[in-house]
Order: C-alpha cells, then structure tokens, then sequence
C-alpha cells in the first residue's frame, strides 16, 4: 500500500538538498547566451541525468561504493571540489568565453552531476530504499524521487521567462550571485565530508 508518509518525508528532503528555487539563478547563469529552444532541451537533460544517477544510486548505491571503497565523506568532499571550480568559473566570468557556453554542454556537468544529483541526494535515497518496506514502500520513494524530479524542471523550464525581463545586464548579475552561491554551498559541502571524516576516525 501506498506510504504517504514516505513519500512526503523523502519528497521534503529531496526538495531541501536539491533546492529548485535555488537552482534556478545557478542554471540561468550556465545556459546564458544559448538560444531559447537548446535551454529549454538543457533543462531536460540535466533532469534525465540526475534522476538517472540517482536511480542507479537507489538501485546499486550501497554495492557500488564498497566496490570502489569509497565511502560517502570522500563523495561529499570530491563533489564540493568540483562545485568549487565551477563557482570560481562563475564568478571570474569565464563562463562568457564561446568555448564555455557552446561546446560544453553544462546540462550533464554540473547541473546533472553533481549539482542535483550531488553527494545528500544520493545518500538520502539509498537510506531511503534501503528502510522502504514491502512493495508499497518502495513504490513511495520512487514516486517521491519521480515527483522531486517533475518539480526539478518545472523550475528550470519556466525560469528561461526571467531571461526575457533582466536581459543581458541582469544575466551578468545572475551569473556572479550564482558563483558565489555555489562557491557557499561547495565549501558548506567540503565542511560536511570532513566532519564526518573526523567524527567516524
């Protein structure tokens, strides 16, 4: 049967890591300067790509990081490096070189993995199937996941209005508040992994 509960509470966890309105600047800022019709196709791929990391996450979580023995602190920690690099990008606008905003598609690296598929998400969904009980419980998080996802690009579909209203100036503003969002969330990540390094030694 249905567990509302669990799809509410894994649903409200996923909304806080994965944080659509927050995602929103950060995903104008990657995609500026590409035609309306490639954005809108951008926000589709990074969507299909989180939700098919996560997936694979939610399915082989557990077996493939002891496979690789890596454990979830040493995932945190390469995620906010690689989030850093791309917010010091950000901030030093050397996203606005042509090879940046043309040949790279930014839908796959950052926005898939790890911006929404990132280090919290993947390990809040492999607690999650791991404790689902019964055929129910699972169909729960999956819809949680799927629903989390639906909202995702949702946000980052309608957000391309917003383009059209603070044209290029406000793109630039944009991009610079993004950088140093996400320079905040990398190193609040970074934080987090070695915390946890620390307390588990």
């Amino acid at each position: 049967m249905f567990d509302v509960a669990v799809f509410g509470s894994l649903f409200l966890t996923l909304f806080v890591i994965m944080d659509p309105p927050g995602i929103t600047p950060i995903f104008l800022a990657l995609t500026a300067g590409r035609p309306a019709k490639v954005q809108r196709k951008m926000a589709l791929q990074a969507v299909m790509v989180a939700f098919g990391v996560i997936a694979v996450f939610g399915l082989l979580g557990q077996q493939i990081l002891d496979y690789l023995h890596v454990s979830v602190p040493a995932l945190m920690i390469a995620g906010g490096l690689l989030l850093l690099l791309i917010a010091l990008d950000l901030l030093t606008g050397k996203t606005d070189e042509p090879t940046q905003t043309k040949d790279v598609n930014v839908a796959l690296v950052p926005l898939g993995m790890p911006l929404l598929a990132g280090p919290g998400a993947i390990v809040s969904v492999i607690l999650a199937v791991q404790h689902a009980d019964g055929v129910g419980g699972q169909l729960s998080v999956w819809s949680a996941i799927l629903a989390m996802h639906v909202v995702l690009w949702l946000a980052m579909r309608y957000s391309l209005v917003i383009i059209r209203v603070i044209k290029d100036g406000g793109v630039v503003l944009v991009t610079r508040l993004a950088g140093m969002m996400l320079s905040a969330i990398a190193v609040q990540q970074i934080i987090n992994g070695v915390t946890q390094v620390i307390q588990t030694s």
